[in-house]
């Protein structure tokens, strides 16, 4: 029986090795090849075809591929035979669910890691769906209503730096472009994404995107 082709993504040479080893521990895989950013990633996937893929969610910033949803949505409509495994420590439910909508063999939490990866592995190697044990949900906006009302709680400069930064603006960029601080700008984003119960930059963008409040 031939073995089920690996490669594996990190930004992180400790993850990547720890990952590695517990992969191969498995004799029904073999890891082929490894990324450290999404654009690697793919150069890979060209050059040989490939079962299984393990990625974490957040990859470096500079790739054209770029990382979480929007590389997930890239390899399942351009390696549509392709599994792919998700390392994250992300706990967004919204985000977790639409990584399973669009179609991940499986979420893993790092903090998980050493535990949980063979009983995924196991269920890639079944062709089936591996569903860990989701952590608590992070936000209560499941609804169009919820997400208006959030919205409607915005100044219409917390909700104008969002949407510039949604758009790709930096800090920075926003705060020249506003003739204002850096600091000023930052502590008005943080106020914003407290008031719409998001955790960081990537669940920010997601949110926004996924619902396409900006477009």
């Amino acid at each position: 029986m031939d073995k089920l082709k690996v490669i594996i993504a990190d930004d992180h040479p400790i993850v990547l090795l720890g990952v590695r080893e517990l992969v191969e521990r498995d004799e029904r895989f073999c890891v082929v090849g490894e990324a450290v950013c999404s654009k690697g990633l793919i150069e890979l996937l060209e050059q040989q075809p490939v079962d299984l893929v393990i990625t974490d969610y957040n990859m470096p910033a500079d790739s054209p591929y770029g990382d979480g949803l929007k590389l997930v949505d890239y390899l399942k409509r351009h390696f549509p035979q392709l599994q792919v495994l998700i390392l994250t420590m992300i706990s967004n439910h919204l985000i977790l669910t639409r990584l399973h909508e669009l179609g991940v063999v499986g979420v893993i939490q790092k903090s998980q890691l050493h535990t949980e990866i063979q009983l995924a592995l196991k269920a890639v190697a079944q062709q089936s769906q591996y569903r860990s044990l989701e952590p608590a949900k992070t936000s209560v906006i499941e609804t169009t209503a919820a997400i208006e009302d959030r919205f409607a709680t915005l100044s219409p400069k917390e909700f104008e730096i969002l949407r510039l930064f949604v758009a790709g603006k930096s800090v920075s960029d926003i705060a020249r472009s506003q003739n204002r601080s850096a600091k000023t700008i930052s502590a008005q984003k943080i106020s914003a994404m407290r008031k719409l119960e998001v955790n960081s930059d990537q669940d920010l963008l997601t949110y926004c995107l996924e619902r396409s409040i900006f477009n």
